[in-house]
């Protein structure tokens, strides 16, 4: 029975690099799948998943107005899985859609992103992920400045903390650090030795 997946977790904590994963280990048995991500996402340009550790594989950009059900359901060769990069850009009604993908089609959805920004609020996406899915993880990451488990988003700009501005600012390591919630609040402490 399929599945609508929810895996999040804070900055670098290898959510990418887990599709590409479960991407390849469903190819590797001549079992296709679909991987999408948001159209937002244009650090590697659009349609593009890319890890940090430098693999990189095409993908179905997402925008606000793709039906990812009908698209999905419009594809010639059927997926034996969707994988979903970046899925706190998602907005509700694509979450519903893949919903739908899961019940309907009976097709395995597996959502990946962030749960929160740096401002500590809820995207959208991760809203209704954590509402719709079948299943939950946490993807687990140690915090920049100390040993304890990272569970906030970090930004910053010019070496500085910013805690206010639009929710959507893309970047990678050169704006955000995965933070535990003391350094979150306190980033200029000093990191342990």
């Amino acid at each position: 029975m399929a599945q609508l997946f929810f895996k999040y977790g804070a900055m670098n904590s290898g959510k990418t690099i887990e599709i590409l994963k479960v991407a390849h280990n469903y190819e590797e048995q001549d079992k296709p799948v679909v991987i999408m991500t948001s159209g937002l996402d244009t650090r590697d340009g659009v349609g593009n998943v890319s890890s940090r550790i430098g693999l990189k594989r095409e993908a179905l950009p997402i925008f606000e107005g793709t039906d990812v059900f009908e698209l999905v359901n419009g594809l010639k060769d059927r997926p034996y899985c969707v994988l979903v990069d970046e899925s706190q850009f998602l907005s509700k009604h694509h979450v519903i859609e893949f919903a739908r993908v899961v019940d309907e089609l009976n097709i395995p959805v597996m959502a990946f992103g962030l749960k929160n920004d740096f401002r500590n609020e809820l995207f959208e996406g991760s809203k209704y992920l954590l509402l719709y899915a079948d299943k939950i993880e946490e993807l687990k990451t140690i915090c920049w400045f100390c040993h304890k488990k990272a569970i906030m988003n970090l930004h910053y700009i010019d070496g500085q903390p910013v805690y206010e501005g639009d929710q959507v600012q893309i970047g990678g390591n050169e704006a955000y650090y995965p933070v535990c919630r003391h350094h979150y609040f306190h980033p200029m402490e000093r990191k342990e030795s």
